[in-house]
């Protein structure tokens, strides 16, 4: 690696190629629900999930698409009037439904006019080949991102999470959705019980594999009123829950792994501390991205130092 040049592709990077200005997201809870909730997969949801550690105070049922963009929009105009936005549809599973409903949802978004594109979170088995179709079409004329929930390329972890699919549904979606033309991203929980860490880093190779513009890396957070807090609270010793230098080696391990051309969003997630059992790192975002950046330059290290085209 050339000195001064990134030592990982971020989100920004990604960004730069469809914008020229700032952009910003803005979260939106659309009132969808879950096909793991709600009896169509599964009931009870995956054993992580506590849909509160993801919504902003401005993302209330109650409120309409437009409310919540505008409640969004406000607190970052103030400070940067130039910006334009991209709605986040980001709660729950937001392709579940009847396709002229979430039409309608997306459309309200893109009618919004400091509103550039979406970005809309689900589930890989909850893309329907008409909704598919409908973001090709979209994404002609407008910036679209589809993020699939993969969170482990192991099935026999996806089962232990009640996850409710597998990982050939993840490379399904994936790549029906960036043969349509479509931006495709992909979030992964490291972690998880029972994945020790060559299971974790084996991620990064078959992700690598994939048609993906975009990865969020998350650690795992256990949460209050989740079935994996339980499960934790009974049976500790089946987790292994890293300390934040411990993590950040990972972090970077798995990015040495990863294919330089996936823009990595994030690496980690913040959790409301009311909702937040373990671990607890005491630090913000930016200050993890900080310390991961001095470690990487520690090791003279980069993504994609240890990945290899196949």
């Amino acid at each position: 690696m050339a000195t001064g040049e990134k030592r990982y592709r971020d989100f920004s990077d990604f960004l730069n190629l469809h914008f020229d200005c700032k952009v910003q997201k803005i979260s939106l809870h659309a009132g969808f629900t879950c096909p793991n909730r709600d009896g169509g997969i599964g009931v009870g949801g995956c054993t992580y999930c506590n849909n509160q550690t993801f919504s902003p105070d401005y993302c209330h049922t109650g409120k309409s698409i437009t409310s919540q963009l505008e409640e969004g929009i406000a607190f970052f105009a103030r400070k940067y009037p130039e910006m334009h936005y991209l709605a986040y549809f980001q709660a729950y599973t937001n392709t579940y439904g009847e396709l002229a409903v979430l039409k309608q949802k997306y459309e309200e978004a893109l009618s919004h006019p400091g509103v550039v594109g979406i970005i809309v979170g689900t589930r890989p088995d909850c893309m329907p080949d008409g909704l598919l179709e409908y973001f090709a079409d979209l994404s002609r004329h407008t910036f679209v991102l589809v993020e699939y929930g993969v969170e482990s390329t192991c099935d026999e972890t996806l089962r232990r999470v009640n996850r409710g699919h597998d990982f050939a549904a993840s490379v399904d979606a994936i790549c029906r959705t960036a043969e349509m033309g479509i931006a495709v991203g992909a979030h992964m929980i490291l972690g998880l019980p029972g994945e020790n860490r060559e299971m974790i880093l084996s991620h990064a190779d078959k992700m690598s594999r994939l048609p993906l513009d975009t990865i969020k890396l998350h650690q795992l957070q256990l949460i209050l009123h989740t079935r994996m807090a339980a499960e934790y609270k009974s049976n500790p010793n089946d987790f292994h829950l890293y300390d934040v230098d411990e993590y950040i080696d990972l972090a970077i391990d798995f990015a040495e792994r990863l294919s330089p051309h996936i823009a990595i969003e994030r690496f980690v997630s913040q959790s409301p501390a009311e909702l937040l059992i373990a671990p607890n790192w005491g630090i913000k975002n930016y200050e993890f991205t900080a310390r991961l950046l001095k470690r990487m330059k520690e090791r003279d290290t980069w993504q994609g130092k240890l990945f290899t085209e196949v």
